[in-house]
C-alpha cells in the first residue's frame, strides 16, 4: 500500500502575487522576509495591496539556526495577540524561519523543546508562503531545517500542521536571483526530485513528480544561466522546483542529503551544490542492481545507468560546480567516513541501495 497527501493551496503564474489578499481573507498578518532593499520594497507594496499588516519581521539569518530564533521571538513578542497567520516572503531560510516561528511565537525555546525533547508542536500559526528562489520546495513541505552549529547538528522541524495553508508562486519574483543562486537553488531542486527516485518512501504519484521536474530542471538551468532575464525560463524552472517540492513532500529526502550536512557545517559549502554534487556517484550506484528503484532509474535515464551518471555529471560540471570530494577538501578516508555516517542518519536511512555500492562509488 502506498499513499500520498499534500493539502496546500498552489497559485502559480506571472502576476499570482496579487491574489494574497484572497488568501488572507481579511485577516491580520505579518510579513517574514530578508533584511534588505529588495524584499523591503515587495514587502511594502504587498502591505499597500494587503490591508491588515501588524508588522514586518526580517530577522532571518541564512540556513537559520537555533541561536538566530531569538531575534525574531523577541520581535513577535509585542504583536502576540495581533498576528493571525504569517507570509513567508523568500527562499528557503526565510520560509524555515517563519515555520519556526509558526511554532515558537514569542518563545523561541519552544523550538529546542520540540527538536531536542521531541515536545509536540501546538497550534503553529497558519502560513502563506511566496518563494522568491527556485530550489527549496518548502512552500509544499510540512517541514523545515534548523541547525544547531553550537553541537554541529542539523534538525527537521517536522509535523503536519506546518505545510502553509497556500504557496504563491509568482516566477517575475525570481527575475532578479542573481545567477549563481539560480544555480545553487536549482540544483537543489533536482537534487530534491532525484532523492525522491532513490527513497524507501517513493510512490507512483511521487515518482511521476519526480519525473518530470528532473526532465523540466534538465533543460532549463544552463538556459536560464545565459538568460536570467527570460521571464519564461524563470516560469519553467519555478515549476520544475514546485514539481520537486511536491515529489519530496510525501517522501523526504535521502543520501545525498544527509551527506550534505556535514559537509556544510564543515567547510561553508551553500547547501545546493553540497546536496547535489554527489548525485552522479549515487546514481552511479544503481548500475549493477536490479532493484525497483534502479528499475525506475532505467526508465528515466535509459538502460545505461554508468552512462546516464556520466551524462549528469558532465551537465553538473556546465554549471562549473566540482563534482570530486577532494574539490572540497576530502581525502578518500575522510569521505568514506562521511558517506558511512550519512548512511546512519535519519534521511540516509531512506537510501534503498547498496551501501557497498555507494562507497565503492568513491573509492
Amino acid at each position: 500500500m502506498w499513499k500520498f497527501n499534500n493539502p496546500v493551496n498552489i497559485l502559480f503564474g506571472e502576476g499570482s502575487l496579487s491574489t494574497l489578499g484572497q488568501q488572507l481573507n481579511n485577516r491580520r498578518y505579518a510579513v517574514v522576509t530578508y533584511d534588505n532593499a529588495h524584499f523591503a520594497a515587495i514587502a511594502t507594496e504587498i502591505k499597500a495591496q494587503c490591508p491588515g499588516c501588524v508588522t514586518v519581521f526580517n530577522q532571518v539569518a541564512e540556513n537559520p539556526d537555533l541561536a538566530d530564533l531569538e531575534a525574531i521571538c523577541a520581535a513577535f513578542k509585542p504583536h502576540q495577540n495581533e498576528i493571525e497567520v504569517l507570509v513567508a516572503l523568500g527562499g528557503g531560510s526565510v520560509i524555515d524561519t517563519t515555520k519556526a516561528l509558526a511554532v515558537a511565537k514569542d518563545d523561541h525555546r519552544v523550538i529546542a523543546n520540540v527538536l531536542k525533547q521531541h515536545a509536540p508542536v501546538e497550534n503553529p500559526l497558519p502560513m502563506i508562503v511566496i518563494p522568491t528562489t527556485t530550489g527549496t520546495g518548502s512552500e509544499v513541505t510540512s517541514w523545515a531545517t534548523i541547525w544547531d552549529k553550537d553541537s554541529g547538528c542539523k534538525y527537521s522541524l517536522n509535523d503536519s500542521a506546518l505545510f502553509p495553508e497556500a504557496a504563491i508562486c509568482d516566477p517575475t519574483l525570481t527575475l532578479e536571483l542573481p545567477v549563481s543562486l539560480t544555480i545553487q537553488t536549482g540544483l537543489d531542486a533536482l537534487s530534491h526530485a532525484m532523492e525522491s527516485i532513490w527513497n524507501r518512501n517513493a510512490n507512483p504519484i511521487s515518482l511521476m513528480y519526480a519525473t518530470e521536474a528532473i526532465a523540466l530542471i534538465r533543460e532549463t538551468l544552463p538556459k536560464l544561466v545565459n538568460e536570467p532575464s527570460n521571464l519564461d525560463l524563470r516560469e519553467k524552472m519555478m515549476k520544475g522546483s514546485l514539481l520537486a517540492g511536491l515529489a519530496f513532500s510525501n517522501t523526504k529526502t535521502s543520501i545525498a542529503h544527509n551527506m550534505s550536512y556535514a559537509v556544510t557545517l564543515e567547510t561553508g559549502l551553500p547547501h545546493g551544490i553540497a546536496c547535489s554534487f554527489t548525485l552522479p556517484a549515487v546514481l552511479c550506484s544503481f548500475a549493477f542492481s536490479e532493484c525497483p528503484t534502479a528499475q525506475s532509474l532505467r526508465q528515466l535515464f535509459g538502460d545505461d545507468i554508468n552512462a546516464a551518471a556520466k551524462e549528469l555529471e558532465s551537465w553538473i560540471h556546465k554549471l562549473n560546480v566540482h563534482t570530486s570530494p577532494e574539490h572540497y577538501g576530502y581525502n578518500k578516508e575522510k569521505w568514506q567516513q562521511i558517506v558511512t555516517d550519512a548512511l546512519d542518519g535519519e534521511r540516509g536511512k531512506n537510501f534503498p541501495g547498496c551501501s557497498q555500492q555507494l562507497l565503492n562509488q568513491f573509492i
